[in-house]
């Protein structure tokens, strides 16, 4: 081992994976929820209507509109917010991995974890 150099075990890249996805899970959960007592404490007393389907308005079909809504303090837009959370949480799982093999000096699985990476950012985007 070099001197100054940190080295993690395989337990410790695995424990800290399983911490970051808990943790974006909890924060994706509570998000969500604030955003459906926000949204049912507004519009609890509106009467539904299931025979036309609305789908989510434009400003929410992109992550700039949904956090501009989340910031607004709207219902629909904060359960948005909490979604991309969710959504986030395995992409910066994957991220965390090409760090935790370029630290290993692992050039293979950083080449492998990274097409990975930008197959992922690039589905969600709507690149590919």
């Amino acid at each position: 081992m070099q001197a100054g150099r940190t080295t993690w075990t395989d337990q410790q890249v695995e424990n800290a994976i399983g911490w970051l996805l808990r943790i974006g899970l909890v924060i994706a959960a509570l998000v969500v929820l604030a955003g459906g007592a926000v949204f049912v404490t507004r519009h609890h007393a509106e009467p539904a209507d299931f025979r036309v389907f609305r789908g989510e308005p434009a400003d929410l079909r992109t992550i700039g509109g949904t956090v501009e809504a989340a910031r607004r303090g709207e219902g629909r837009g904060i359960i948005q917010l909490g979604l991309v959370i969710l959504l986030a949480t395995p992409v910066a799982r994957v991220a965390f991995s090409v760090l935790a093999f370029a630290l290993e000096g692992d050039r293979l699985y950083v080449g492998v974890t990274l097409i990975v990476l930008v197959l992922l950012v690039a589905s969600i985007s709507g690149w590919i």
